[in-house]
């Protein structure tokens, strides 16, 4: 009887089990997005693709200006919502794709994940549109992507806004060991909706955490949680490789465009460093480590500093970050 009640006691105290995580679909199938999603079909290797993406129209009068939101590895163009809607809301367009590979867009199994190829298919997309120049904004990987857009096809940036991109530092020339596309797969595969959130807490969020983040740790797991979880997992991992092997860092004095690198200081994001040996994984700097020298590099480039911020200043606090993207717009 004792026994009993102890046992009950002990599973009384013991926290709830994790939801199952909900099977979204590989490609997002079965979340919603806070605007209609249009296809944009392309073969740019041989292969059909297609680009998820939404084109929101201004909700005030019109600027005639047009504004691109580039994604971060670990975000969709869904994250961007509160951002598209306070920049229509001001009277601009707004572009938010998914790149080919992540969320609600194409994940070919062979295709060859570069900056470039990206950038050429989002340059597509937007003539598509009928679009010119464009004020392009990155985040995170985002940021390496928007640059490279910037070098391939200057006629079509106005201007760049950069929010803690990755890229900043060649990690494998500091002494991270390069993964191989096998060590990056397993990493994928052991990727659950646990590990994602420790990850963000940990380095997004700055060991903080809000229910409203809840959202988009599911929004990632999602994805690998029914049978497409290979598709996930191969896109995933090839994306890795892009970012460890194609860093920004040696063509920023490159850019010919005005810049604003806006950077949450309490970011303590550094891509790679979990592989790098133990004698050097201090020495890897997070990305705000990099910015004063990152700004000095780029020609008259502007450094927006977010102090209380971390990695994602446009989820944490959207009216902060709002009105210095406005701001940095207006320049």
């Amino acid at each position: 009887m004792l026994s009993t009640l102890l046992a009950t006691a002990a599973l009384a105290a013991a926290p709830a089990a994790a939801p199952a995580t909900p099977d979204l679909g590989p490609n997002l199938e079965r979340f919603a997005y806070p605007h209609p999603v249009r296809r944009f079909a392309a073969t740019p290797q041989g292969e059909p693709v297609t680009m998820a993406y939404m084109d929101i129209a201004p909700t005030a009068p019109a600027n005639g200006r047009t504004v691109l939101l580039l994604h971060g590895k670990n975000f969709c163009a869904a994250t961007w919502g509160a951002t598209a809607d306070a920049l229509a809301a001001k009277g601009y367009r707004v572009i938010v794709p998914d790149q080919v590979g992540f969320c609600k867009s194409s994940k070919p199994m062979g295709f060859q994940y570069s900056f470039a190829a990206l950038s050429n298919l989002t340059d597509a997309l937007l003539a598509k549109r009928s679009l010119g120049k464009v004020d392009v904004v990155g985040h995170s990987m985002g940021g390496m992507l928007a640059v490279r857009l910037a070098l391939l096809h200057p006629d079509r940036v106005d201007q760049l806004i950069l929010v803690n991109p990755l890229g900043l530092a060649d990690r494998i020339a500091q002494g991270v060991p390069p993964a191989t596309l096998t060590q990056l797969l397993a990493e994928e595969n052991r990727s659950s909706a646990t590990s994602i959130k420790a990850y963000q807490q940990a380095n997004y969020y700055h060991g903080t955490w809000r229910p409203e983040y809840d959202k988009w740790v599911a929004m990632s797991a999602g994805m690998s949680a029914g049978p497409g979880r290979a598709t996930v997992a191969n896109a995933q991992a090839r994306t890795s490789d892009m970012i460890q092997t194609q860093p920004i860092a040696y063509e920023l004095d490159r850019l010919r465009v005005p810049t604003t690198l806006m950077i949450g200081m309490r970011d303590t994001t550094a891509f790679g460093r979990a592989r790098a040996p133990a004698s050097i994984r201090a020495s890897i700097p997070a990305i705000p480590a990099l910015a004063d020298a990152t700004v000095q590099r780029i020609p008259g480039a502007r450094l927006v500093k977010f102090d209380a911020l971390g990695h994602s200043p446009q989820v944490e606090d959207p009216a902060t970050f709002q009105a210095a993207l406005l701001a940095a717009l207006a320049r």
